[in-house]
């Protein structure tokens, strides 16, 4: 019984090779979007463009930005 509720120690390393980036580029996003949101100038736009730049920025360069070879 005891052995079924333990985890794999790799299990956990594998979830965050999986998922860390996703949830990473999600919460830059939405810190981001309520710095742009409550922010009036100065340092809060500031954050808000490099929050929310980074994400875009990946995005082209993934989506567009790269051609795959079939």
């Amino acid at each position: 019984m005891k052995q079924e509720q333990q985890q794999h120690p790799s299990h956990r390393s594998h979830f965050w090779r999986l998922w860390g980036w996703p949830i990473t580029l999600g919460l830059m996003t939405g810190v981001g979007l309520i710095s742009a949101l409550f922010s009036d100038g100065g340092l809060g736009d500031a954050l808000a463009w490099v929050t929310l730049g980074i994400p875009t920025a990946l995005c082209f360069w993934y989506g567009w930005g790269r051609r795959f070879k079939p």
